[in-house]
C-alpha cells in the first residue's frame, strides 16, 4: 500500500490550517469592530467559499493561477514556479475553502467577548498585543479551537477544487480524497475501502483529541475557580 497520499494529505492539511488559523483570527478580530454594513459586506465575501461548490472554487484558482493566467503566468516568469498540477497547488484550494469556517467560528467567539475584561487590563496600562494574546485569546480559547478542529477536517477532506487545480497523479498530488475517487473508477473497491477507513480513523482520533483537551481545559477552571 503506498502510504504517499496520506503524507500529502496531511502536509496539505497542517499547512493549510497553520495558514487559516492566523488569516482567520485576524479577519475576525479586525472585522468584528466594524460598523455592521462594512461588516456585513466583508462578511458575505469572506464566506462565499463556504457555499459555493468545491469545482467553482476550482475553476476561480485555476483562472487566477493557471500558468497562462495573470498570477500564474507572473510567478512563473519570475521565479520560475508552477502554481497549478503540483502538491502545494492543494494547499491554495484547501485554504480558500477552509478559511470561511476558522473566520466564522473565531468572528462569533470575539463577538461574544466580554470587552470590560479588555478595558480593565487597559486601566493597568497593558498594550493591545498583551490584552489580545494574554485576555482575549484565552478566554475565546473554545470557539477558536472549534475552527481550527473544523478548518483541518475540511482541508483534509476536500476534492473538488482540489482536483481541478492540483489534478491527480501518483507519487506527487496525490491525496487521500483523490486517490480514493481514482481507486473507485478502476473498480478497486477494497483499495478505496482502505483509504476510506484511514480517513474516518484519523478525523476520529483527531475530534477525540481536541474533546480531550476542552474537557481538561473545564475541569482546570472549575478547579481553579474553588
Amino acid at each position: 500500500m503506498d502510504w504517499y497520499p496520506l503524507y500529502n494529505s496531511l502536509r496539505i492539511a497542517a499547512i493549510s490550517t497553520a495558514a487559516v488559523f492566523f488569516l482567520g483570527i485576524l479577519a475576525a478580530y479586525y472585522i468584528a469592530r466594524l460598523p455592521r454594513l462594512v461588516k456585513g459586506v466583508l462578511d458575505v465575501v469572506l464566506t462565499l467559499p463556504l457555499v459555493l461548490p468545491p469545482t467553482v472554487v476550482g475553476w476561480l484558482l485555476l483562472v487566477l493561477l493557471g500558468p497562462n493566467r495573470p498570477i500564474g503566468a507572473w510567478v512563473q516568469d519570475h521565479f520560475g514556479l508552477r502554481l497549478v498540477m503540483t502538491w502545494w497547488s492543494a494547499v491554495f484550494a484547501t485554504v480558500v475553502v477552509a478559511f470561511p469556517l476558522m473566520y466564522r467560528t473565531a468572528r462569533g467567539a470575539f463577538e461574544s467577548f466580554d470587552h470590560t475584561l479588555a478595558e480593565a487590563a487597559q486601566t493597568l496600562g497593558r498594550s493591545n498585543t498583551w490584552i489580545f494574546w494574554r485576555v482575549r485569546m484565552p478566554v475565546c480559547r473554545q470557539g477558536i479551537l472549534a475552527g481550527t478542529v473544523l478548518a483541518f477536517a475540511r482541508a483534509l477532506g476536500e476534492y473538488g477544487a482540489t482536483s481541478m487545480i492540483a489534478g491527480y497523479t501518483p507519487g506527487r498530488t496525490a491525496t487521500i480524497s483523490t486517490t480514493v475517487y481514482q481507486l473507485w473508477r478502476t473498480d478497486n473497491d477494497a483499495e478505496a475501502l482502505r483509504w476510506v477507513l484511514v480517513n474516518i480513523a484519523i478525523s476520529a482520533v483527531f475530534l477525540l483529541a481536541v474533546n480531550l483537551l476542552k474537557a481538561r481545559q473545564r475541569r482546570a477552571g472549575k478547579g481553579g475557580g474553588r
